[in-house]
């Protein structure tokens, strides 16, 4: 349990760093551009390179990769495991490559041809540009990954840091340069993603070199090992493609009814994606090797305590994050983004968005910690059927809902489709394990939903009350009205966490103390 923390809490901080510095670019483009038609154009394109870098990239590579490496470091030594590290690098650089040209071929094609509306029409000229940000952020995620399968976690997070500050400096160095009109100075931005995803990639090599690492080319057309990644690889990207082709149905179809709703909507995504970093995804890159391991020795008792272990720690962490968004969403979003181009209404919109949200916290991280447990039993297909299902619940909920209610039926949408999926993978994985042994976890959570509903509305009064005596007129008003009933909430929450004796709460207040204690 201690290294469980140690390890998901130093990727955590180095997430949180990464983290922090997204939200700040985030709060540089709200000031640049708000949440106008030309934001909803910028993020509409940079979510299409986006769909082939977790087709190739991310998820289902590092899923499939990982293992793989793995098994090589044990049965063949460093050498063979750098080999096949190679291999598959060259083989997804010339995959990458192949559909970057014929993407950028084909928009070219349609900017040359087509009958565009404007707003279509920047779209493209952006996707154009940044399309060539696919391949590299595709280096630098299969690069991480075998970091990761090293055991080293904290400095391969920390690139996603440096992207952020590549691309906060376009904003304010580059795109006033490039015109007076937003529709000019956007294009600068698209440059910053590019940018970005050189500075991510090289970012990676030093410290893989160190470990013993050094890239060359290795043939991937008859490499056995590559033929396996891809058998293992094709379910994930299916499952990853879908949420991806989802993601640009529903964008798409929003755009085409009203464009700010792309952008209003992005807004709320990145500051759910700041707790769910942190805390889901840190200790979902934990497990996988963790989980890898343990199932390839066999030792399911084990694989079953450390999922619930990691399982309980995620719902300690999320649901006071879950709680303080949905008590505190306009306060939170007037904090950081109400300035510049982005107003009072558009404030308004995303709180709404992230309120329908929050709730779903949760819910959206016990997905990738179940997930990846099916993905160390070397099961990429199930966690993929039931992706696919729940994506085809969220386009209907999506297109239902979004016509009526914008962006929040979108929030609303995304929370009830991960409610489905989350029942699923537990239905499956507990079949696939005979038992799960989670008696313990849903007592623990009992005793969090108890604590959490008292820290919200403990948030929600003085929230109330510093808005009615304080205002928020100045920046320290605003400060405080987040801050206060944040931290007033957070108090009560461990509070009640002890004294109902939660155990995940012991542990970690033991681990600090034990750290403040080694200070001198």
């Amino acid at each position: 349990m201690s290294q469980m923390l140690r390890s998901s809490g130093a990727l955590a901080t180095a997430t949180l760093t990464s983290r922090v510095l997204g939200l700040a670019r985030e709060m540089v483009y709200a000031a640049f551009m708000g949440n106008t038609w030309v934001a909803s154009a910028f993020t509409l394109a940079f979510q299409v390179p986006n769909l082939f870098r977790r087709l190739l990239g991310e998820g289902a590579l590092t899923a499939a990769f990982i293992p793989i490496l793995k098994q090589k470091e044990i049965q063949g030594g460093e050498r063979e495991m750098w080999r096949t590290a190679n291999a598959v690098i060259s083989g997804l650089g010339v995959a990458a490559v192949v559909v970057t040209v014929l993407a950028i071929l084909a928009i070219s094609i349609a900017l040359a041809i087509g009958a565009l509306d404007a707003e279509t029409r920047l779209m493209l000229r952006l996707l154009r540009i940044m399309f060539p940000y696919m391949p590299l952020v595709c280096l630098a995620a299969a690069l991480v990954g075998m970091a990761n399968a090293r055991g080293h976690f904290f400095v391969p997070a920390l690139g996603a840091a440096l992207l952020n500050v590549v691309m906060v400096a376009s904003v304010l160095l580059l795109a006033p340069r490039l015109g007076d009109r937003l529709e000019e100075q956007i294009f600068g931005l698209a440059v910053g993603v590019l940018a970005a995803g050189i500075a991510q990639a090289a970012f990676q090599l030093p410290s893989l070199y160190r470990a013993g690492y050094r890239a060359r080319w290795v043939s991937p057309w008859h490499d056995a090992t590559v033929r396996q990644v891809i058998r293992k690889m094709l379910p994930g990207s299916i499952g990853v493609a879908a949420f991806q082709i989802n993601v640009l149905v529903t964008q798409s179809f929003s755009f085409w009814f009203d464009p700010s709703i792309v952008s209003t909507y992005n807004y709320s995504v990145r500051l759910m994606e700041l707790p769910q970093g942190m805390f889901g995804i840190s200790l979902a890159t934990y497990l996988l090797p963790t989980l890898s391991g343990l199932a390839a020795a066999r030792k399911y008792p084990e694989f079953r305590q450390t999922l619930r272990q990691g399982l309980a720690y995620l719902a300690f962490l999320n649901l006071i994050a879950a709680t303080l968004a949905l008590a505190l969403a306009e306060p939170i979003v007037r904090l950081l983004f109400e300035r510049g181009k982005f107003d009072a209404e558009a404030t308004q919109r995303v709180a709404l968005a992230l309120a329908c949200l929050a709730p779903g916290l949760l819910l959206f991280s016990t997905v990738n910690i179940l997930a990846r447990a099916f993905y160390a039993l070397n099961d990429i297909k199930t966690p993929m059927k039931i992706s696919l299902v729940c994506l085809g619940l969220n386009l209907v909920f999506a297109l239902w809902l979004v016509q009526r209610y914008r962006e929040a039926g979108l929030g609303v949408a995304n929370t009830m489709s991960a409610a489905f999926n989350v029942w699923l993978l537990h239905y499956a994985l507990r079949r696939k394990l005979s038992r799960l042994e989670l008696a313990g976890l849903k007592h623990t959570l009992l005793a969090l939903l108890a604590a959490s509903l008292l820290a919200g509305e403990a948030a929600l009064l003085l929230s109330l009350f510093w808005e009615q005596n304080i205002g928020h007129a100045a920046p320290p008003q605003k400060l405080g009205a987040v801050f206060a009933p944040m931290l007033l909430a957070g108090l009560l929450y461990w509070g009640v966490a002890l004294w109902l004796k939660v155990t995940e709460a012991q542990e970690i207040l033991r681990l600090l103390l034990k750290r403040l204690g080694r200070r001198p």
